[in-house]
């Protein structure tokens, strides 16, 4: 059994002040928490802006402090040995353990850049005569120099970032610190590096947790007491098991005139194991859908076998969704650099400033909002596909999942393919199929992207390429959706093809699997071609089957007298059936005698001897007795006189025993 560590956001609503027991409304916490959080990210900001040059960020690379001994693993011990801790402005007075947190922030911005500095180093080192198209050469000593694990896109974007900046100034930058200005500190607080002092978690119930933290009373604290204790109730939301083994220390942020609690928590999970898979779904990010699936087997003898049934996640609509609102971004970004590029030409007495002030802001506004849907919905669809594709392979009982690398994933070509790809939030689907697979026990390895899409699956040569076409029935125009091999007549789908090959990859090269010891996560480095056969499923023996296999029986018996099935007879012609047409059409008069409002039997008879004539009639018209030989009680009262013919009166019922005009 492994541990997996997951976070939760959580919101705050209320606080409770613990010394006085008074409860604090959202708006007053809200308040206090972006006190505390502004801050940390005054503190951290001002770490990284006098630590961004290249000297400190040497100093930070060795790893050793000025005593020469190792620099810690957590940042803010790691600051406070080279010398570098946050100090606050004078007379605002923040307790050590929130210098913690803020050092902490700043520690981890800093060794992120160290990454980005080692790229832009050795692609300066090695510097290209032509940027554009680098020789064997040139890219073998780029390999050298370079880190582990860097992908053919960063060096390329790091190439032009460079490039751009020869182009503007004519000589190469210095390093990191030339090309990129001081990364930006969000407005947040990492509880994880303080103690008891400043913050305690615990749960209260299966739904319920406290929050326990010191929050300053006003927005620039002068002395100790202007800090004081809050208990925060939060709601746990339904992704925190009840059976969670550790509920870790939050970080705080104010979002959208809330506080919200990211909260993390440890669940026990089975341990996937990374070799010796025989079933396995292979997922291919496709043009057509978001994902395309294949089952794949791996059989005794070395092959892969596919059921033949392809699987699709369609999310057209929610793509188009973020397309239009990626454009309304982009016009809004547009007219906002249109008004700071008018405000800057104005002078601060125009009367025009605060007209175009107003409107600045209200874009501003209108734009943030935008980006938060934007967000949101790439949230809901990445977690939606991964949810897809986990219930998809344990439905299909595969024990491992196979995906393109992202490393390795790159879109080339026309612009509008570049732009369907980076529309697709791939990064967090990945990361939530990862999250969701680990609860069930199936493991999560990456192959090598290229060339799924171009060479066909059935022949598994690595030679036959794909053709690729708009559809089935246009195979000789050039489109991207169908595929089509000329040497086998494979024609299917583009991406469920990619998809097969996907998982033939993973089955065949599962032995090589690589496993990173830091992050747990596993790749298949190698591409091990194979051909993939498709099969036809099992048929489920229906009832007739198994009563005819458990009798010995033939399961359709012919009579014992025919011995040929030659044609002894004419065809026996087949019976058509006479539709019988009615007509929509209103009658002239009426077929049917219409009943008494009074009730009594629909059908009447012939008259009585007693009867006269005109009764008689009447009664064979209406098939009730003339009102005068009603008693009295059916009698009375009489309806009112109207001006609508009435087909109870004497005066219609002669009419009415006329025959029918032919």
């Amino acid at each position: 059994m492994g541990k997996q560590t997951a976070t939760a956001t959580c919101t705050a609503y209320r606080a409770i002040v613990e010394k006085s027991g008074v409860v604090l409304p959202a708006e007053v916490v809200v308040g206090r928490v972006g006190w505390l959080t502004a801050l940390a990210q005054a503190l951290a900001s001002s770490v990284i802006a006098q630590r961004w040059t290249e000297e400190a960020l040497d100093e930070l690379a060795g790893g050793l402090g000025p005593d020469r001994r190792e620099l810690p693993a957590k940042g803010y011990k790691a600051l406070r040995r080279l010398g570098w801790g946050s100090v606050p402005e004078p007379g605002v007075y923040v307790s050590d353990r929130v210098k913690c947190c803020a050092d902490e922030e700043a520690a981890r911005a800093l060794r992120l850049a160290l990454h980005r500095r080692e790229v832009v180093e050795a692609i300066l080192g090695t510097w290209p005569e032509n940027s554009r198209k680098r020789t064997d050469a040139e890219w073998a000593a780029l390999r050298e120099a370079l880190p582990v694990e860097v992908s053919a896109a960063e060096i390329r974007n790091r190439t032009r970032q460079v490039q751009a900046i020869i182009d503007a100034g004519g000589a190469l930058p210095a390093g990191i610190t030339a090309i990129e200005g001081v990364p930006f500190t969000a407005a947040q607080i990492v509880l994880a590096a303080a103690d008891k002092q400043l913050v305690m978690v615990a749960r209260t119930g299966s739904r319920t947790a406290e929050l326990r933290i010191q929050l300053p009373l006003v927005e620039w604290p002068s002395s100790a007491k202007d800090w004081a204790w809050h208990v925060l109730p939060v709601n746990l939301p339904r992704n925190v098991p009840g059976e969670a083994l550790k509920i870790c220390v939050p970080t705080l942020r104010v979002s959208n005139s809330r506080v919200r609690v990211d909260l993390p928590f440890e669940t026990e999970v089975p341990f996937a194991p990374a070799s010796g898979h025989v079933i396995a779904a292979g997922f291919d990010w496709g043009l057509n859908t978001l994902l395309a699936a294949a089952i794949g087997r791996l059989t005794p003898q070395g092959r892969v076998e596919t059921d033949g049934r392809p699987l699709f996640y369609d999310a057209t609509v929610v793509c188009a969704k973020l397309h239009r609102l990626r454009g309304h971004r982009e016009d809004l970004a547009v007219k906002r650099r249109h008004f700071d590029r008018l405000l800057a030409g104005l002078a601060d007495d125009d009367v025009r400033k605060p007209d175009l002030l107003v409107r600045y802001e209200r874009t501003d506004v209108e734009h943030r909002q935008v980006c938060a849907r934007i967000r949101h919905l790439n949230q809901a669809l990445a977690w939606s596909a991964a949810r897809w594709a986990v219930d998809q392979a344990s439905a299909a009982g595969a024990s491992v999942i196979y995906l393109e690398d992202l490393a390795t994933l790159e879109a080339r070509g026309r612009r509008r393919g570049n732009a369907m790809l980076s529309g697709q939030v791939r990064g967090a689907v990945v990361e939530a199929i990862r999250h969701l697979a680990a609860k069930v026990k199936i493991a999560v390895v990456t192959v090598p992207a290229r060339g799924t899409s171009k060479f066909c699956p059935r022949c598994g040569d690595g030679n036959s390429a794909l053709t690729h076409a708009p559809a089935p029935d246009r195979l000789t125009q050039r489109g991207w959706k169908w595929a089509y091999c000329p040497k086998c007549g494979l024609s299917c789908d583009r991406d469920w093809a990619a998809a097969e090959r996907i998982a033939s990859r993973g089955l065949l090269g599962q032995k090589a699997t690589f496993t990173d010891r830091t992050t747990g996560k596993r790749t298949i480095r190698t591409s091990v071609e194979g051909n993939v056969t498709r099969v036809r499923r099992a048929k489920k023996p229906t009832r007739a089957i198994r009563r005819a296999r458990r009798s010995g029986t033939d399961l359709h018996p012919r009579p014992e007298s025919r011995t040929s099935r030659a044609k002894t007879g004419p065809t026996r012609k087949r019976q058509t059936r006479v539709k019988k047409m009615t007509s929509s059409q209103m009658p002239d008069r009426r077929p049917v005698p219409a009943p008494h409002p009074r009730g009594g039997e629909p059908s009447g008879g012939p008259s009585t001897p007693d009867e006269p004539a005109q009764a008689g009639a009447y009664r064979s018209c209406t098939g009730f007795p003339p009102p005068d030989r009603l008693p009295q009680s059916e009698s009375q009262p009489r309806a009112p006189p109207c001006r609508v013919r009435n087909w109870l009166s004497p005066r219609y019922a002669t009419r009415n025993t006329q025959p029918t005009r032919a």
